[in-house]
């Protein structure tokens, strides 16, 4: 009896995850204001998740979608956070950024010209349908 007991914990342990080693997380942080403190704030998250589900033996995968006036985070003249952004984007393989391309279109035409975007960033046609999609998809959602 004991045997059989034994057999369906250990049964119902891996059908529920609990011997998988390295979950993974999904994340998805907010920015929609040009502030320096709140872009610093939604990176310092970005690293923080990232360092501690490594520390667990988990995986984390984290996109970060700008929009509105935050999206002057992921233009390279505008963005206070422009070197931390590359420096992050090399080291933490699983992290990206989303703009908005609604806003960067807004963007482009008051300023008469293609507004260029950092290379780490990914144009995406609507930053709130991006961040209701990721949610969707069972993201945990994080807005400094």
């Amino acid at each position: 009896m004991k045997s059989i007991i034994a057999a369906a914990a250990l049964s119902l342990a891996i059908c529920t995850g609990a011997f998988a080693e390295g979950n993974t997380h999904y994340v998805a942080i907010h920015v929609n204001e040009n502030d320096p403190g709140v872009m610093n704030m939604a990176l310092n998250n970005a690293a923080n998740v990232n360092k501690y589900y490594g520390e667990q033996g988990d995986n984390v995968v984290i996109e970060l979608v700008a929009y509105g006036p935050g999206l002057n985070m992921l233009i390279p003249d505008k963005s206070p956070v422009a070197d931390r952004i590359s420096t992050m984007s090399l080291e933490i393989e699983n992290l990206s950024f989303a703009a908005c391309g609604n806003t960067h279109r807004k963007m482009s035409k008051k300023a008469g010209k293609d507004v260029v975007l950092m290379d780490e960033a990914s144009v995406v046609p609507s930053g709130v349908v991006r961040l209701i999609e990721l949610q969707e998809q069972g993201y945990a959602y994080v807005r400094p």
